[in-house]
């Protein structure tokens, strides 16, 4: 694709984009039963709340809508399925159809149970939730694409096992710093093309494993659900206390395994250019990009009382200065960047653009499944023990976002306790002196099994498009399940619960 093919495709989601939130605005005032100047059951906010990519708790949270949110039908979890079931398919039996129409698929299906919920169930404010979630993912997501894009980072050394583990060990680490997210963006390009020659499959899916989840798993800012335990009352380094332990083994274990795999692999990279440097950057400006969008991530009335909530009149809308900063940040970063460097890393539009309508149908269709899910939680919470919590967390946070499953589970715990999630002093006791081990198997659950699937956390898919986008072979969601996640990650995972939620080896 030339650039004035991909300044148009930019313009194009640029106005996309504006669209959007002009409906959203409209949507929202529309609406009586959004306005805002009511008190919030607290309930409410467990059903169906979600939480957003790096901030999802905001203001909606304690202001919105006064009446329970129905618990939907059964039946209705099924658009998520077959959204699902499109995805794997798609690329494998039907290519060309899929790459031309699959915003339809998506936008057509999430439209489906977005007007049941509206006017069936009468409670539009679950999808409002919805829509701010998905605003903040690709906020923060796209901007954190266009941003580390301008980057190029080369590293002059061949492709070796002992140099592939290093550099994903390193991405880990800083993964905790700007985000699994920020973390896969400025890595993914640089681990490509160290392994020109012998890149296979399996560097894609053990860099989706370690460095765009399971390495995010110390710190508030590493992942989207540590976030939100966060601005609940989570004290910012409790997960590196509580969790170092538990990521210390899982890290050693899974770069042990892609170690072993990486030195069968026969083919050799080409030998590093005498005269450079080991480590070079191009496009050092767009570091000041990467790093006003993580600072960003704090903009929230939650975590500062000086910022403000965004109206239309009396009415609340979904996004907030974040998103606004984040979007701005797609413009600025793109257009003053070092265009050599986009040039160097083969800059496309192509995997924002198809993250951005997959889960635009991925985050309205998934809004059953989790209302079904917090209200079994909810419901069951005195009969769940700490295994339950540590694979019901777990499980759907590879197939549903795992911030959002998160925040249900952790509520259930907490109620089991006769605690309440919404209080940060009930969290901060949770935590800290109640019950931090159910704390802590949710945290380790949620992040870890995010890597379960291509869609369980946000970089997953986008590293999958990056890699297509390169002509590099990835498998497919299928694929990824039963060659990959199925026999690597929950053998190391049931090794993690049986050492440390068992109760039976501590």
């Amino acid at each position: 694709m030339d650039w004035e093919s991909q300044r148009t495709l930019f313009s194009t989601f640029a106005r996309w984009m504006f669209a959007l939130l002009l409906v959203t605005a409209a949507t929202v005032t529309v609406l009586p039963s959004m306005a805002v100047a009511q008190d919030t059951d607290e309930s409410v906010v467990q059903l169906v709340q979600a939480p957003q990519e790096d901030a999802e708790h905001t203001e909606e949270d304690d202001h919105g809508d006064d009446h329970h949110a129905p618990v939907p039908p059964l039946w209705l979890v099924a658009p998520f399925v077959i959204l699902l079931l499109m995805i794997a398919t798609g690329p494998l039996f039907y290519a060309h159809h899929w790459h031309h129409h699959y915003p339809k698929y998506a936008v057509g299906l999430g439209t489906f149970v977005t007007l049941y919920y509206i006017f069936v169930l009468d409670a539009p404010i679950a999808m409002v939730h919805a829509l701010q979630e998905y605003l903040s993912f690709i906020a923060l997501v796209a901007s954190l694409f266009i941003a580390a894009s301008g980057i190029f980072l080369r590293v002059n050394a061949r492709g070796t096992p002992m140099v592939n583990t290093a550099l994903l060990a390193v991405g880990s680490l800083i993964a905790n710093l700007i985000a699994t997210t920020g973390a896969a963006m400025l890595f993914i390009r640089p681990y490509m093309r160290l392994n020109q020659g012998r890149l296979k499959a399996y560097h894609i899916v053990f860099f989706i494993f370690v460095v765009a989840n399971v390495g995010g798993a110390l710190t508030p800012i590493g992942d989207p659900p540590l976030f939100l335990g966060f601005l609940r009352g989570v004290p910012f380094f409790w997960t590196l206390a509580n969790v170092l332990h538990v990521w210390i083994p899982t890290m050693i274990v899974l770069l042990g395994i892609f170690y072993v795999i990486d030195k069968r692999n026969k083919a050799v990279s080409p030998d590093p250019i005498e005269g450079e440097s080991t480590i070079s950057i191009l496009g050092w400006r767009s570091f000041i990009f990467v790093f006003i969008i993580i600072v960003s991530v704090f903009i929230d009335p939650n975590v500062f009382d000086w910022v403000p909530a965004l109206h239309l009149g009396d009415i609340h809308l979904p996004f907030g200065i974040r998103e606004i900063v984040m979007f701005s940040m797609c413009y600025v970063g793109y257009k003053f960047c070092r265009q050599d460097a986009l040039e160097k890393n083969q800059f496309s539009f192509e995997p924002i653009r198809e993250v951005g309508w997959l889960f635009l149908g991925i985050f309205a269709c998934m809004v059953p499944a989790l209302n079904l899910i917090a209200a079994f939680a909810s419901n069951n919470a005195d009969s769940l023990g700490i295994s339950t919590f540590y694979w019901g967390t777990g499980a759907l946070s590879g197939f549903l976002d795992n911030a959002p499953t998160y925040l249900n589970f952790l509520a259930a715990a907490m109620g089991k306790f006769g605690q309440d999630v919404g209080s940060p002093a009930d969290v901060m006791a949770f935590a800290e002196s109640t019950a931090p081990l159910y704390l802590q198997a949710i945290s380790v659950a949620a992040v870890f099994f995010g890597a379960l699937t291509y869609i369980g956390n946000a970089p997953n898919f986008m590293v999958k498009a990056i890699a297509e986008a390169n002509d590099v072979d990835t498998p497919s969601f299928a694929g990824y399940l039963v060659k990959y996640s199925i026999p690597i990650l929950l053998p190391v995972y049931f090794v993690v619960w049986l050492i440390y939620y068992s109760g039976w080896v501590l």
